[in-house]
């Protein structure tokens, strides 16, 4: 009921696995003043864990984005045909030569790899040496849980056991737990059957302002002038060691082995 009453009006109802509802997120996106300081917060963190270099750039799941304005050389793709996806492509076959890309990039959209591993198969073998996989995911937290569980519309599974999953629809099925099992509890594991992509870092981060954002399809709880007020704040709560994060930036480099 009340993920009903906060649902955004432009996309109550809307088929989730729609190009057209991808196109109105897009349209959320740059509308909502406190969800677009945000997203510009992650395009910068992106940016910044890409090499410079030559060879082109990658982004996965692009979208209702537009992070193509901040990373130069950026391809941007999508498993929909949307205005913003220069490629339309499975992350599991990347129609790119070995060693042809500086980084792949994504926002939002490991979660939804029903074949994580082809994902990160095809990463290994398409990375430049030296080249970079950078991503911003949910991440399991005793709140994040709680939140994914009760207010969002995707699930979340951290109790599942395999990484792989059903993905009937493109958006619509995801684990939202993906991420933390594949790059925290079952780091050992990713480590093994993948040695060429080394984990740089993992950083939680932000509690609570994607939630004030409402997302792309909720209704905004706060206006865009108390966002950094609220960075703030949950800068202050990483400091002190605040364990309630509900994302966190994931930066893999692919090594060259002598």
């Amino acid at each position: 009921m009340l993920r009903r009453a906060l649902s955004h009006p432009l996309t109550r109802g809307a088929d989730i696995d729609s190009a057209a509802t991808t196109e109105l997120r897009r349209r959320i996106i740059r509308e909502k003043a406190f969800l677009r300081r945000l997203y510009l917060e992650w395009y910068a963190a992106i940016a910044a864990s890409v090499p410079p270099g030559d060879k082109p750039a990658l982004e996965l799941g692009s979208g209702a984005g537009f992070l193509e304005e901040h990373v130069p050389g950026l391809i941007t793709s999508d498993v929909l045909p949307t205005s913003s996806a220069d490629l339309v492509l499975d992350g599991g076959r990347l129609p790119f030569r070995d060693a042809s890309l500086r980084a792949i990039v994504m926002i939002d959209a490991f979660h939804h790899v029903g074949r994580p591993r082809a994902l990160l198969s095809e990463a290994a073998r398409c990375l430049a040496g030296d080249g970079v996989l950078a991503m911003i995911e949910p991440w399991r937290t005793g709140w994040s849980e709680f939140v994914y569980r009760n207010l969002h519309h995707e699930p979340f599974r951290p109790e599942d056991e395999r990484w792989e999953f059903d993905a009937a629809g493109p958006l619509s099925d995801a684990n939202g737990a993906l991420p933390w099992i594949v790059f925290e509890r079952d780091r050992g594991r990713f480590e093994t059957e993948f040695p060429e992509l080394r984990i740089v870092s993992v950083q939680p981060m932000m509690p609570f302002a994607y939630l004030l954002s409402g997302g792309v399809s909720m209704r905004s709880l706060a206006p865009g002038f108390l966002y950094a007020p609220w960075r703030g704040l949950e800068r202050l709560l990483e400091r002190i060691g605040f364990a309630g994060a509900m994302f966190a930036r994931i930066v893999l480099r692919r090594t060259v082995r002598a």
